[in-house]
């Protein structure tokens, strides 16, 4: 039975955090086998035991697909996260003054009833519910699939709480390397609802969230497949590999350096050329342009796939907020941030994913990793290889912050010298594992320029969010270094409280 990348649309209506649980869902998956397609229409998740949904193999693996399609919302990891996390950051400048189009998340003018915080919050708690949903209909329909493929279902729907947790306590609360966690996080919820009874649930804390994610991304890596029938799947899906790398963030931002560095072991060979060695080969692909046009190597360890009639919508995709196609290309990339540093040489080959423009008498240089306007098919990165090499070598160097690791320096290396090979560091040069620190971090602002990892980064190494154009920088005591629980939360939850 061959696989293909799933669709699925959804409207709804949100009165409160989990009224939208009761929306209209159709999820449709095609698949083929023995020269046969069926198209799946299952009912959707609105109950425990929904005898419709669970009613058979092909319609539970209806409810899985679903749930990926849930995070690939283009108001979360379809587009907009990414979008919001980047121009937090110093990185771009926003020359269309669109308020529909972050905005507010690149000035950092968000309050509890600003859309932006708004919109992604539901559409990550919707995701959620979703997920226990399906975990909780699971249990209850024990006899419909195997144990084992049950087991990975699980595994696949917990992965994604994680991701969804890990990536909506970054930008909720106060980083986890504050007061090790011990500020507010997020309400967690781990239980299947279909009524608002449960509204109320207190904010647990940063460290009790990561505790979740762990555990959640434990289980996963335990259950799911090494890997899959093919390489789409194995970018679409989460198996072993992907959990493991995810992993690798999670410790990152808790400044646990030294389970970066077992985790990562797992999935970096010891030595160049760095790769997999069980489960999918991952690796980076010879030119850093390949992951952005052939969506499938090895180097895409966990991707929202996208086509012309499955998109998160236009204003939603990556392409329309950085490209000006058509009128659109909200954010240029700002001549001051990483563009115009010195470690970034006009003979690296990520200068490809720029582009001049001329418009209106003014020059513009524009982010063109992903350039498939108007449609914006351009598949979405979650998590590539060279972040986990990244996060491995970081890693390397706090725990060794007198002197030079030499696998993290090599780690650094194979990243920027396969687009800079004159550019690459040396022992001497560096001279401290600080230094190296400081030189993977300029690092990453130019390998994952334009990916959602920019403001992240600065908050998880508690840093000021910098000024750019007009805009003063951020201090990290200032109540909009991180987001606005939001007001429709508030008012249903009243066991919540808002950031200070």
């Amino acid at each position: 039975m061959k696989l293909y990348p799933f669709q699925h649309t959804f409207s709804r209506t949100r009165r409160g955090l989990l009224k939208s649980v009761f929306a209209t869902a159709l999820i449709s998956v095609s698949l083929t086998a023995c020269n046969e397609t069926e198209l799946l229409n299952p009912t959707p998740l609105t109950s425990l035991a929904d005898l419709e949904a669970f009613k058979n193999p092909d319609r539970v693996l209806a409810q899985v697909n679903g749930l990926y399609a849930s995070v690939k919302s283009g108001q979360f990891l379809g587009g907009r996260y990414l979008v919001y996390i980047d121009v937090r950051g110093e990185e771009f400048l926003n020359v269309t003054n669109n308020g529909v189009t972050a905005l507010g998340a690149w000035n950092h003018t968000q309050n509890s009833l600003s859309n932006e915080p708004t919109n992604l919050w539901n559409a990550a708690y919707l995701a959620i519910n979703r997920m226990n949903l399906f975990l909780a209909g699971l249990d209850a329909n024990p006899s419909v699939i195997d144990a084992a493929l049950a087991n990975q279902y699980r595994a696949e729907a917990r992965f994604l709480r994680a991701l969804t947790y890990l990536q909506m306590v970054q930008l909720y609360a106060q980083p986890f390397t504050k007061d090790n966690g011990a500020s507010p996080g997020l309400p967690l919820r781990l239980k299947a609802e279909v009524g608002t009874g449960n509204n109320d649930l207190a904010r647990s804390t940063v460290a009790q969230v990561y505790a979740q994610v762990l555990e959640d991304l434990n289980f996963a890596e335990q259950n799911l497949p090494a890997t899959y029938a093919n390489a789409t799947l194995n970018t679409t899906r989460a198996h072993k590999n992907t959990a493991i790398a995810l992993k690798t963030r999670a410790y990152l931002n808790m400044g646990r350096w030294a389970d970066v560095v077992t985790e990562a072991n797992k999935i970096v060979s010891t030595a160049a050329p760095f790769r997999a060695a069980s489960g999918v080969a991952h690796q980076l692909q010879a030119s850093v342009l390949t992951p952005f046009s052939n969506y499938i190597t090895t180097e895409s360890i966990f991707s929202m796939p996208m086509s012309s009639n499955d998109l998160p919508g236009t204003q939603n995709g990556l392409g329309s907020y950085y490209l000006a196609v058509i009128g659109i290309g909200d954010f240029s990339l700002n001549p001051a941030g990483i563009i115009g540093n010195a470690a970034f040489a006009s003979t690296d080959a990520r200068r490809g994913f720029i582009r001049n423009d001329f418009v209106s008498d003014q020059s513009r240089n524009r982010l063109t990793k992903f350039p498939t306007g108007p449609q914006h098919t351009d598949w979405v990165p979650v998590i590539r290889y060279a972040e986990v090499l990244l996060n491995l070598a970081e890693a390397k160097a706090r725990l060794t912050p007198g002197a030079v690791d030499e696998q993290g320096l090599a780690l650094l290396n194979a990243v920027r010298g396969r687009s800079n090979p004159a550019g690459v560091y040396t022992a001497a040069g560096l001279g401290t594992g600080t230094a190296l620190a400081n030189a993977i971090l300029l690092e990453r602002r130019i390998e994952l320029l334009g990916e959602g990892f920019r403001s992240n980064d600065l908050l998880r190494t508690n840093q000021p969010l910098p000024a750019k154009g007009t805009i003063q920088a951020v201090p990290a005591t200032a109540s909009v270094y991180i987001w606005p629980i939001p007001q429709t939360e508030l008012n249903v939850n009243k066991a919540a409280v808002q950031n200070p």
